[in-house]
Order: structure tokens, then sequence, then C-alpha cells
């Protein structure tokens, strides 16, 4: 919160004030902390204390983050402060901000560094907890088979130390190359910072329509690339780039991405939305930020015809790949899924055959089966319930389908009636709002991490 006093104190806004004083409540709270717990036994966490951990600092570190809102932007409620900070934190790029233009730049850098630690540390989360929780079939990230990090980083300090060399590298490259466009230093950094963390939040109320084509194509390659494995930029880092290209998720991702963008091309071309300049533009933009759950726009897509907007939905919960800060139900799952549906086809054929289901070569064990179908049952059952629970508090379904398509994927692309006219989720009522933000938290922790902890045999076992 130090660098956000910093930027008032050069532009002369009174609103530094507002800044140290969340900074000495969050020092002060977490120095009584380390105080309350000073002497406590070191031996690691157990399991249960392992989910109770990972629920509680998702769900308190957007408080503290919000407390720079509630004072700093003009009329924000409690709840609109909280909704802004946990939709930064967990990289979703939902606002309920208008009139951007007219916020201090302190605040503006503010959600741009919520989006940037979000990001980082969901990489961080997936790459090193998830796996041990056995979330959502991370445990398969786990298993001894499985190369994700060779023999280049074997403890989960280095692996931390190594993804935020990568990570700050890659934001300072993106950086550079917005500025190169015509981006002014501040916008380029605030605009890389949420490109990075896959965020969405920008400086300005048109998102990206404002930028030149230029920063448009910039963006477009940084959001692909943010949504790829961070652990493959440390190994290519120390000279390995073989496993980048070997990847089945990256060549996946790459893959299905290039399939959605051709189809959405020749549909729109024929509909005459443009020219074919354009059109690439466009489309590859909104595609990939939908695709990679960044939330930029340059454009409605609700323009492009009952095509395109089945095709951005279905395209929106795929997501990026695992181990990048990209949200959505992720390109391993996708595979996994698929391998699960191939064997049990193939099992029709040859019923007396044994065939086990595999990935990347890998036999996918019961374990692994079981949270991957928990998970993505659990994910589907989240979408819709949530989504009736919003249109019950007086938004149309549209908007409220939508509201929870991009809060639970952490998409953050705001489409329906009720956000058209600000592209903001501004018009939707305080229980709406509180329903968006835990569709966030869920779909960003791994919803079975919360849900866990709501049964009673899970305390007593």
């Amino acid at each position: 919160m130090l660098l956000p006093i910093v930027i008032d104190l050069h532009d002369a806004n009174p609103n530094w004030q507002e800044f140290l004083e969340a900074a000495i409540e969050t020092i002060l709270v977490g120095t009584l902390l380390a105080m309350a717990t000073r002497g406590e036994s070191n031996d690691g966490l157990t399991t249960r204390q392992a989910y109770l951990l990972t629920a509680a600092i998702w769900l308190a570190v957007p408080l503290f983050a919000s407390l720079p809102f509630i004072e700093g932007a003009p009329h924000v409620t409690f709840t609109n402060a909280y909704f802004e900070a946990a939709s930064g934190i967990t990289t979703t790029g939902y606002t309920v901000f208008t009139d951007l233009d007219d916020l201090p730049r302190s605040v503006l850098l503010w959600r741009a560094m919520l989006n940037w630690f979000g990001g980082l540390g969901i990489a961080f989360v997936a790459m090193i907890f998830l796996p041990v929780l056995r979330i959502g079939g991370m445990r398969y990230f786990q298993t001894e088979g499985f190369d994700t990090l060779g023999k280049v980083m074997p403890r989960a300090r280095d692996i931390a130390k190594s993804l935020l060399w990568v990570y700050g590298a890659l934001t300072f490259i993106c950086a550079v190359s917005y500025a190169s466009t015509g981006m002014t230093p501040f916008d380029a950094i605030c605009y890389a910072m949420a490109t990075l963390a896959t965020g969405g939040f920008g400086t300005h109320d048109t998102s990206f329509a404002g930028f030149p084509p230029a920063a448009q194509y910039a963006g477009t390659f940084f959001m692909l690339a943010s949504a790829l494995p961070f652990i493959r930029y440390v190994q290519f880092g120390h000279g390995n780039l073989r496993p980048f290209w070997e990847d089945h998720q990256v060549r996946a991702f790459l893959r299905w991405f290039a399939i959605a963008l051709g189809a959405l091309l020749i549909w729109r071309y024929l509909h005459r939305q443009g020219t074919f300049e354009e059109v690439l533009r466009d489309s590859s933009f909104n595609l990939s930020s939908i695709m990679t759950g960044t939330g930029f726009g340059t454009s409605d897509v609700t323009h492009w015809g009952s095509f395109g907007v089945v095709l951005v939905y279905w395209v929106g919960l795929i997501g990026g790949c695992t181990g990048s800060s990209s949200g959505a139900l992720s390109v391993f799952r996708w595979q996994a899924l698929a391998a699960v549906i191939r064997t049990s086809v193939r099992r029709l054929h040859a019923p007396h055959r044994v065939i086990l289901p595999r990935l990347y070569g890998k036999v996918l064990e019961e374990d692994v089966l079981s949270s991957l179908i928990l998970y993505f049952t659990g994910y589907i059952l989240a979408l819709g319930v949530i989504s009736v629970a919003i249109s019950m508090t007086g938004a149309d379904f549209i908007s409220a389908l939508f509201a929870t398509w991009g809060a639970l994927g952490n998409i953050g692309y705001a489409v329906g009636p009720l956000s058209a006219s600000s592209g903001t989720m501004a018009e939707f009522s305080n229980t709406a709002t509180w329903l968006m933000t835990l569709a966030m938290l869920l779909g960003r922790i791994g919803m079975l991490a919360i849900l866990v902890l709501f049964l009673p045999r899970f305390w007593r076992a």
C-alpha cells in the first residue's frame, strides 16, 4: 500500500491519507497475528489445517485489500469495495467502479497491483499447494511420472523464487511493449500487471478500445503467453526449450484457440462485420481475453451474432493451462475428461478388455479421476445454482448466467443487458454482488476447498 501513497504525494492528492490509514491497520493486524502465534509448533500443517488456511487466506486478503477503496473511491460501500478487491485478487476483472478516468491514480495502481499479486499467488497455489490438497484432479501433478519441474527445482522455495523472477521479467517486457505502442508509462505498467495476471483491471472505462491497433495485437500476444504454464518459462530461462514445445497442455491450448478463432473469423467475415484486418484484430483480442480469463475488451461480443456468443461461452469454460494465472476449468481437466470418455467408448466395444484411461502417456489413477469428476460436477452445479440465485434478485437470466460464467471462471468479461450500458457490474443488486463474490472465490480456490469446510465429518475425521 506504500506505492500508491507515493503516487498520491507526487500528484498532490490528499487520498494518500486513506492508503496510509489502511496500511497501518493491515500492519497492526498482521503484527498481532504474528505475536499471537509466536512460539507455536512448526511441524508443518495437517491436511485439515491446509484446507482451512487456504480458504482463510483467500477470504481475508480481499478484506484488507478493500480498505483503500472504502475511502479512496467516492461513494463506495463495503459490499462494492470487497467485491472489487476480491475481483482483483482472484484476477477475475469484474468491476463495479464507473468513471475510472476520474479516479485517483493511486486507486488505479492499487487495482493493478491486486491483479498482479493475485496472479502470482495463484501460480504458487497451483504449482505447490493444490497438488497436496488433491483438489480437482491436481494430484496428477504430484505423481512421480509427471515431469512438471524435471530436475531444475526440487523444492517449493526454489519454485517460488524462480516463478517470481519469470513473472516479473514477463511483466517488464509487456510494459515496455505497451509503451512502445503509444501508451503512457503509467497505463503501460498498470495494463502489463493486469495482463500477466490475466486480471483485466484497466485504467480507462473503454478498457483496450481506446488504444491503437498495435497495442491490441501486443495485448493478444501477452494474454495468450500468460495462459501458458509459468514453470515452462522457468525451464526456458535455464536454457531448456524442449519441455515448452512438448507440453501437451500448451499444444492443446494453442490448437483449440486457433480452431475457435478460425471459426469465428469465417462467421464474422461472411456476415460482413468489417474488413478482414478489423475482424481479425477484434476477434483475436476478445477471444484470447475470454479464453485466458483476462477480461479486457474492445467491443461487445453480443454484436457478433448467436454463433459468436455461444462460441464465446464455451471458450470461456475451457480456460488456460494449469500452472498459469488463468481460470475456468483449465485445459488439463478437459483433456482428462476427454481421455475418460474415450476409454468408456472403447470399453463398450471390448467389454472384456482391461482398458485404463491415460493422459500424456500416464494412467489416470482412481483418486485423480474421482476428484476430477467431482470438480466438473460441482462446477456445473454451482454455475446453475448461482445463476438462478442471481436471477431471483431481479436480474434478467442472460445477465445472471453470464455474470456467473464470468465470476466462477474468473473471466471478468461483462456480457448481458445489465452490464451493456457501462461495461461494469454496478447495476446488479447488493445480494447479486455478494453471490458473484462467492462465485469468484469458489472458482479461484477450487470450490471443494471451501465446501469441504462445511462437512461435519471433515472436522471429526
